[in-house]
């Protein structure tokens, strides 16, 4: 599987993960795929996250990520694109301090999360969510961090 990651940092922010992190944490969530994959990580600010919150969800305030996932013209157009993940710095750094967690295994777990989105999967329902959560756990495993559902944390 190869990864054409496209990393747009979109606010001045320290201590972000480097460029080299993200790219490994989506390969992970990719790895089942075989073919060439494209995708947009954007990193942003609240006030752009809480506006592609409210035009795209409908809800108020700004969230820690938000899958984009393409949609080709035609059905059978395999492009490998992906989509887009964007993520909102303050909000992932405020998250993993409220819930005492190691702050680039939040990272590495909402850029896991937003990949697998790309992928189709969803947590709309219980069953999916539970699916979702297994996957996402035992991906992060595999990276070297914990399982971000667990109560140890």
């Amino acid at each position: 599987m190869s990864l054409n990651l496209d990393l747009q940092i979109a606010l001045d922010w320290p201590n972000l993960p480097n460029s080299a992190a993200f790219q490994q944490w989506a390969e992970a969530a990719l790895a089942t795929r075989d073919a060439l994959s494209e995708l947009t990580i954007r990193v942003v600010d609240e006030a752009e996250m809480t506006l592609l919150n409210h035009r795209y969800r409908h809800k108020s305030g700004p969230t820690n990520v938000l899958s984009f996932p393409f949609e080709a013209p035609l059905p059978q157009l395999d492009t490998g694109l992906l989509g887009d993940v964007v993520l909102c710095a303050p909000v992932v750094e405020r998250e993993a301090a409220l819930a005492h967690k190691n702050v680039e295994a939040h990272w590495a777990h909402l850029v896991v999360h937003g990949v697998l989105h790309l992928q189709g999967h969803d947590h709309q329902q219980a069953e999916q969510a539970a699916e979702m959560e297994r996957i996402e756990a035992r991906i992060l495993m595999a990276l070297g961090y914990p399982n971000p559902y667990s109560d140890s944390l």
